[in-house]
């Protein structure tokens, strides 16, 4: 009877006079939903209205008003009493219209309250309605929950069902001895008997044997597979670590040949008759001494070079162009000075940056560099898109400079201001004779 149920319409559950009730409020609501939305929008219309009428009571009529008054004070009494008594005659009008209108709005109003309580008890009877379906909502779940249940234990006794024909097939065709006459119990409990005796003799042979002889195959065979993929992946990792490793030792080289190149360049700039090279130190380099060569020259590069090292770079210089080069260890101050700018103005010019922020680089400089320097850095200035900044105290560095700004310091406070090139050559001897 409830599995019959089950799929029906709700309306088929309703009786006859439900049913009809039902299908003549459904039209009833729709069409007082309609007349509710109209006499809402009577409403708006009308409480607009109103507000107007009472604005221009409150504001133009009043202001009217006034003006009015001050006529009245101004005009005689002739023509004060014709304009009074049309403005009486036009108060009255408005008046009226007033009247009227708050009259259609409060047949609106009550038009309303009754379309709303008559909503109301539509609502009702829908509240009603509805609670009926919710009921006969719950019982379908029950009545589904119940069938869930027969439908799960069906399916349990089919399973159960299903197993106890296996075994039946898995026992196989039977012998002849369990078609002969029945035996007695004690023959029965004799040849059990006999069988565990006879299965004992079988307890050592490990019954899982076969099961894990397969699983272990299969498990071989996956190992197998995940080491050829693992070598396929690590061959080709080392494919690319070589050449990445190649690609790198090959972009060490030609930034490198690019910065010796113009280390000379420079160098033989700030030093005229002197000149000095870089040179890569490697660790094949370090293990068999101080054997250097000029390595910003062509030169073939062998396979096993690649995995060679790279641990330092080492300058040779010479500034008399005489004689053997020296390394940084035997340099002056200011011989390290001029090898230090001209690292910075090779680099400079195979990767320009766009400022460079010099402090006192030339405080340890003799004459003849510090107007080299500068004359270079005029020069860079002046070719590349770069700009140079520096503080000094030589007059040097003050003759190639674009703008010079001074720095004062006065009353605890310091003060940066543009000054010109006769400003600074007299600050800059005036300190020098004050340092002298």
């Amino acid at each position: 009877m409830k599995q019959s149920e089950m799929g029906t319409e709700l309306v088929d559950h309703l009786s006859l006079n439900e049913r009809e009730l039902l299908l003549r409020l459904n039209p009833e609501i729709s069409e007082l939903k309609e007349n509710l939305i109209a006499c809402k929008t009577d409403r708006i219309k009308m409480e607009t209205r109103k507000g107007e009428l009472e604005t221009n009571l409150s504001t133009n009529l009043v202001r009217r008003q006034q003006e009015l008054e001050a006529i009245v004070s101004s005009a005689d009494d002739d023509t004060l009493l014709k304009e009074v008594e049309q403005k009486r005659q036009d108060r009255t009008e408005a008046k009226k219209s007033f009247d009227d209108a708050t009259e259609r709005l409060n047949r609106v109003s009550k038009k309303v309250d009754d379309h709303t309580k008559q909503m109301k008890d539509i609502k009702d009877e829908r509240n009603k309605l509805k609670a009926l379906e919710d009921r006969y909502e719950r019982t379908l779940q029950e009545e589904a929950k119940e069938l869930d249940k027969l439908l799960s234990k069906r399916n349990t006794f089919l399973a159960k069902q299903e197993d106890c024909m296996k075994k039946i097939r898995d026992l196989g065709s039977l012998p002849s001895v369990a078609f002969e006459k029945r035996k007695n119990i004690k023959e029965l409990h004799k040849m059990l008997h006999k069988c565990n005796e006879e299965l004992q003799q079988f307890s050592h042979v490990n019954k899982k044997a076969l099961d894990q002889y397969v699983n272990f195959t299969e498990q071989r065979e996956e190992l197998q597979q995940r080491q050829a993929e693992l070598d396929a992946g690590d061959d080709k990792i080392k494919e690319l670590i070589q050449v990445l490793d190649q690609r790198k030792e090959e972009s060490i080289e030609r930034t490198f040949k690019g910065v010796a190149r113009h280390f000379r360049e420079a160098f033989s700039e700030l030093v005229p008759g002197g000149h000095g090279f870089l040179v890569m130190m490697k660790k094949k380099d370090a293990d068999h001494g101080d054997d250097d060569h000029d390595e910003d020259r062509p030169h073939e590069a062998e396979a096993e070079r690649r995995v060679e090292k790279y641990i330092g770079v080492k300058v040779k210089v010479s500034f008399t162009g005489q004689g053997e080069t020296q390394s940084m260890k035997q340099l002056s101050g200011g011989q390290k000075t001029v090898v230090a700018l001209t690292l910075i103005f090779a680099i400079q010019r195979c990767d320009p940056a766009p400022f460079y922020l010099f402090d006192e680089i030339d405080a340890a400089l003799d004459p003849q560099y510090r107007t080299a320097v500068g004359n270079m850095i005029r020069r860079l200035a002046d070719m590349a898109n770069t700009q140079f900044i520096s503080t000094t105290f030589r007059t040097e560095l003050v003759k190639v400079a674009d703008k010079i700004y001074g720095v004062t310091h006065k009353n605890r406070m310091s003060f940066v201001n543009v000054i010109s090139k006769d400003q600074a050559f007299r600050f800059v001897e005036h300190d020098q004779s004050h340092n002298a």
